[in-house]
């Protein structure tokens, strides 16, 4: 099968179109005929190697973290699939590889594709949509009334993230470009931000959650902005040793992995707020959950381009300079 993968970490190292073998079909496994995936900055991280502490891939590796298509074949222990059903997934951790014509998957972490939206518009929600859900239902328990801030609200996650708040109930305030600013109202952003111009730290105070997806600067900014007893929940990081246990990380890992986030968890401490950092999991059934807000017209997809398949390299450069709003889908198959 024709496939995308890394040869080396190295920062800005090209993917290489290649021919692979098809993937190993495990007795729990379905193997999916992709039609479409999508881009996430989390490829572009791992590519470069920022990640190979915590996920050790070994070059030559297939990227790509979102699969919309359609079962070809199930495994003897497979109950809740077969040939021909339509499906979308996030893959496990280690796993991963939907830069590709086929991919085989754990049946856990599969769902059904929502009957009312395309195959390309379904490959934008696997990653976001559960990234997302983790942190706002899973994690951050939010209420309806509870006020929550979310980073970036013209991104892939912001877009699904902002949608789904305000199903759960809560008022949302995020940030964007001032050209964007309709897109997230209309997604039910109350509060817009322009961060070019304001300081969300001036505007926002006595917030319950905070949904952080930005730099370390305004990781301490946003600490701020938290009622007490708030909760920051950090998607881009830094790790926190809760993670390090989770994941069963050497004494070692355990060790620098305190240390990289010592200086945030004492900041949030001496502010009487909560930090946690969140690195999405795969898991099918809460993808089935957000099938099913999607197919209630709950939440939307927002889809910025689309690249055919020998144009994913472009599609990774794009998503890189940070200007897509929503997601940056691959057509692999018609």
């Amino acid at each position: 099968m024709k496939a995308f993968v890394v040869d080396k970490y190295k920062k800005k190292s090209a993917l290489r179109l290649a021919t692979m073998p098809e993937p190993e079909l495990l007795d729990d496994d379905v193997l999916v005929r992709v039609h479409a995936t999508a881009v996430n900055v989390l490829d572009s991280k791992l590519r470069d190697g920022e990640f190979k502490l915590i996920l050790p891939y070994r070059p030559p590796f297939i990227l790509g973290h979102d699969v919309a298509g359609i079962v070809v074949r199930v495994g003897p222990r497979v109950r809740r699939f077969k040939a021909g059903d339509e499906v979308y997934a996030r893959p496990r951790d280690n796993r991963i590889g939907t830069f590709a014509e086929f991919i085989a998957m754990n049946e856990a972490d599969v769902a059904p594709k929502p009957s009312n939206i395309s195959m390309k518009e379904t490959a934008s929600i696997p990653l976001v949509g559960l990234t997302a859900w983790q942190a706002l239902a899973e994690v951050g328990k939010l209420k309806p009334g509870q006020k929550v801030f979310i980073q970036a609200g013209s991104g892939g996650v912001g877009t699904f993230a902002i949608q789904l708040a305000k199903h759960l109930g809560a008022v949302v305030a995020t940030t964007t470009s001032a050209k964007n600013a309709e897109l997230v109202k209309s997604l039910g952003a109350d509060l817009v931000i322009d961060y070019k111009t304001q300081d969300f730290e001036k505007v926002l105070s006595g917030y319950d959650l905070v949904v952080h997806s930005q730099d370390a600067k305004t990781l301490e900014k946003s600490l701020r902005v938290l009622k007490p007893g708030g909760l920051l929940i950090s998607i881009s990081g830094p790790p926190d040793p809760e993670f390090a246990r989770e994941h069963g990380m050497n004494i070692f890992m355990k060790l620098v992995i305190r240390l990289l986030s010592r200086g945030v968890r004492k900041k949030a401490r001496s502010l009487g707020v909560r930090f946690s950092f969140l690195f999405m999991h795969a898991q099918g059934q809460q993808l089935s959950e957000i099938t099913t807000l999607i197919e209630s017209g709950a939440i939307r997809p927002v889809v910025d381009k689309i690249f055919p398949f020998e144009k994913t390299g472009d599609a990774l450069a794009y998503v890189e300079t940070g200007r897509a709003k929503g997601k940056v889908v691959i057509t692999v198959a018609d």
